[in-house]
């Protein structure tokens, strides 16, 4: 498994798509771990398994997993209206029919709940077209483009997002993104916590995520990567160094993208998963998480993204092997800076691909699933998906 992880990498790191990568593909107690390349386009830094990285989407499951402990304590119920804790969102309006312009609204016939965070279905998200008008409205509040520091303090960046229409009614349509954000700040205002407070409490500390954070320290810039994009003339762009971006902590630290972490510490959080919670969560809990929640048609409506498969809370959930990596009951994400992974309930499975070269959209990119074919092609006695 080892010998073609590495040659894997090794190829795209030789034909420029990468500056380096870091593989992890885990079997119960055993992992294969494989690093590959530089933290710098420059070769001047190596990779190596404690390389810290952008982790962006996959940030996601970490942030359901956190706010479901507020309602296995009670503190919050899945059913609860978010406008409870989210006064700013209390009386929320949706456009008339997806196409509508944003002043054509009506309110929306129920509450947004918990629930509806945790599924990705509050009403407000990005949908599969990005042209439509409420859609333009949300990217002005909800921009990817811009580091998070950058981003208005929650307070503000809640009273923007409550001017901008629904493009569903809450719970009708699974949207992307502005979910996530919205679980963090609810976790923040219930647990009286700042969000990094509350993350650590509840997820890093329990599982020993020592490097997992919304910044990266100085005593430990020296394995942080540089950040690229890729250009038109192949050679990937630089868009961050070690101490740019996150040097500290955001003014708006996100629950849907904004942690830095190292492949091993997302593999605790995997274990947590497999485990049924451990000392984290309940097995009821992982067993929602990782369960679809989407029906059909929503399933449908969300192909850009999806791809046909289902989501959690948090993450997807493979529930058709539309590819020869696609498991039911597969669940995981992948990250816009170039991160994926993923748990594998049926073969006691974990994969973590992190690189440092940004996708180009929602369409995990080639090195992605060189990735998975090689975890599904491991070879006798090594068959890492089902």
């Amino acid at each position: 498994m080892s010998s073609m992880l590495y040659e894997t990498l090794r190829r795209r790191v030789e034909d420029g798509t990468v500056p380096g990568a870091v593989a992890l593909v885990a079997r119960g107690d055993d992992a294969e771990v494989v690093a590959v390349g530089s933290a710098d386009a420059d070769g001047r830094v190596p990779l190596t398994r404690e390389s810290l990285f952008r982790i962006a989407s996959i940030t996601k499951p970490i942030m359901a997993a956190g706010l479901l402990t507020l309602v296995e304590e009670g503190r919050v119920a899945l059913d609860a209206p978010i406008a409870e804790w989210l006064p700013e969102l209390a009386k929320p309006r949706v456009v008339r029919t997806p196409s509508s312009p944003v002043d054509d609204t009506v309110p929306a016939a129920r509450p947004v709940t918990v629930e509806d965070l945790l599924a990705s279905r509050p009403g407000w998200g990005l949908p599969s077209d990005f042209s439509l008008p409420a859609a333009k409205a949300l990217w002005q509040v909800q921009d990817h483009s811009r580091p998070f520091w950058s981003w208005p303090d929650p307070d503000e960046w809640l009273a923007r997002l409550a001017e901008v229409p629904m493009l569903h009614r809450p719970g009708e349509a699974w949207l992307y993104g502005t979910a996530s954000a919205l679980q963090g700040l609810l976790a923040a205002r219930v647990s009286g916590l700042t969000l990094p407070e509350f993350l650590a409490e509840r997820i890093f500390e329990p599982l020993g995520m020592k490097d997992t954070a919304f910044e990266v320290p100085p005593a430990k810039r020296d394995r942080f990567t540089w950040a690229y994009a890729p250009s038109e003339s192949g050679a990937p762009r630089l868009t961050d160094t070690p101490d740019g971006d996150f040097a500290g902590v955001p003014r708006f630290a996100s629950g849907g993208g904004g942690l830095v972490s190292t492949a091993d510490d997302w593999l605790a959080f995997a274990r947590m998963l497999l485990s049924g919670g451990g000392d984290v969560l309940s097995p009821t809990s992982v067993s929602r998480m990782t369960s679809n929640h989407l029906t059909a048609g929503q399933r449908e409506n969300a192909t850009l993204f999806l791809k046909g498969q289902g989501w959690g809370y948090g993450g997807q959930v493979d529930v058709d092997p539309i590819d020869p990596w696609n498991v039911p009951g597969c669940y995981g994400w992948v990250g816009g800076t170039g991160t994926t992974a993923h748990v594998i309930p049926a073969t006691n499975t974990v994969t973590i691909l992190m690189t440092q070269v940004a996708m180009t959209g929602p369409t995990p990119n080639p090195l992605m699933r060189e990735f998975w074919r090689v975890c599904v092609q491991a070879g006798p006695g090594k068959q890492f998906v089902a």
